[in-house]
């Protein structure tokens, strides 16, 4: 029988895209079972166990454990509680994956039957602390467990060498640079690219969100501004400077460098969070101290409020009558991270693998409302190494249209009211990189 051109040329193209098609159907059903089979169990027992910002010891023991068992080569104790796991496969790139590992000082109130009920030493508190994986970092790490696994089967799919390490201390700002400070690039390889994800509750499950232009993170400082005052009776305010007041002063002037100092396209946030002083009713308390939250998507606007918070803060002790050497003083904390800023050509390559393998449905560019803020920006910098950070959906699509609609609202992260669907957010963390990783270290 004689087959005109056009069929054979549609022969040729479904044949070509076959091995493609049954790859893509073969990596998504094989994430499935090992989600039923294997990883929702890891979930639970991650959920269950939370630690808290550099003692997350167990935890991180049992990613050890977990990660040679996949056949990594695994290093643990990198700044303080951190673990960097390494597989060798043949010439190639190297590319890393994060995840982050700690959890919050929350007592759960989400109403999940595997709740937790662990407690610690806050070193903040000096007390035993209720603790809660109130961000979802229990996805992050049960993802790497399964990303490891599916590395490790599909030896022949890749070739490079896979480091994925686990962090610790990413709530507190800290743990980013602990791993590098430790050496990071300088023991195990300087990576060709740097990746990473976080759940969000704020995106919908079986979603990937990889923004390409804009900041899917802030650049966050925290800051303390001391005051000091002079000591006195209530009864004889004229006797002394009062700090109290001047704080008070002086939150309410530092609304200003947002409102009318910073281009209103510009984002930029500056909250304060604490506002400490005094010890009794008639005294006047001779110092106050305030720490902030200073948020921004681009080192000018950084420098923009850090300035205006000094100048402010400064001359408000000088409208008060205060001496130079009494004049408030600004502490910027060890904590600061810069934005999140994607490289653009990496972002677009990873969407563009993610819509042909997966499908356009997956994929959303949704900019974040708020200015939350994320450490995995150092990985970016000094050396300069391309980065690509992206959120996988956690909450059902019909709980977000509820909210809308004016239902109940979705718990936002560090809420006691917390969760995420672990099926979806496990599954789609594993499989986007998976999927990633192959890209980047093609056979």
């Amino acid at each position: 029988m004689k087959i005109n051109l056009p069929y054979r040329i549609l022969a040729l193209a479904l044949a070509l895209t076959l091995p493609l098609l049954t790859q893509a159907d073969e990596i998504t059903d094989d994430i499935a079972l090992e989600y039923n089979t294997y990883l929702s169990d890891l979930f639970v027992h991650f959920h269950s166990n939370p630690e808290l910002s550099f003692q997350e010891h167990a935890t991180a023991a049992r990613m050890a454990e977990e990660l040679r068992a996949a056949g990594f080569e695994v290093t643990e104790n990198i700044g303080q509680t951190g673990l960097v796991a390494i597989m060798e496969n043949g010439p190639g790139p190297m590319v890393a994956m994060r995840a982050d590992m700690d959890a919050l000082p929350v007592e759960e109130s989400s109403g999940l039957p595997y709740s937790s009920l662990a407690k610690q030493l806050n070193p903040d508190t000096g007390q035993e602390d209720f603790v809660m994986h109130a961000c979802g970092h229990d996805v992050h790490i049960t993802s790497l467990v399964g990303t490891a696994r599916q590395l490790a089967k599909r030896r022949d799919q890749w070739s490079g060498t896979a480091m994925l390490f686990v962090q610790p201390a990413e709530e507190i700002g800290q743990g980013a640079m602990a791993m590098e400070n430790d050496g990071l690039w300088e023991r195990f390889g300087t990576p060709d690219y740097v990746l990473g994800f976080h759940v969000s509750a704020q995106n919908a499950a079986w979603t990937i969100n990889l923004l390409e232009n804009d900041s899917p993170y802030a650049g966050v400082d925290m800051v303390d501004i001391i005051i000091h005052g002079v000591g006195a009776h209530g009864a004889s305010p004229h006797a002394g400077k009062d700090p109290i007041v001047l704080g008070s002063q002086i939150v309410l002037a530092l609304q200003t460098l947002v409102a009318r100092e910073l281009p209103p396209r510009d984002a930029g946030v500056i909250t304060v969070g604490s506002f400490h002083s005094g010890t009794k009713h008639n005294i006047i308390s001779d110092e106050a101290v305030l720490q902030l939250t200073v948020r921004n998507t681009k080192p000018e606007t950084r420098e923009l409020l850090l300035n205006g918070i000094r100048r402010i803060a400064e001359n408000m002790g000088r409208v008060a009558g205060l001496p130079e050497e009494l004049l408030p003083e600004l502490i910027i904390r060890d904590s600061t991270t810069p934005p999140m800023i994607n490289e653009p050509a990496l972002a677009r390559r990873l969407n563009g693998m993610w819509t042909e393998r997966m499908g356009g449905d997956f994929l959303t560019q949704v900019v974040p409302a708020g200015m939350g803020g994320e450490d995995f920006a150092y990985y970016a910098s000094d050396p300069d190494i391309p980065i690509a950070f992206w959120r996988v959906g956690g909450t059902a699509q019909e709980m977000l249209d509820a909210e809308v609609a004016g239902g109940p609202a979705v718990p936002s992260h560090h809420s006691p009211l917390f969760k995420i669907e672990p099926e979806p957010s496990v599954r789609m963390g594993v499989e986007s990189t998976v999927r990633a990783m192959l890209e980047l270290m093609p056979n």
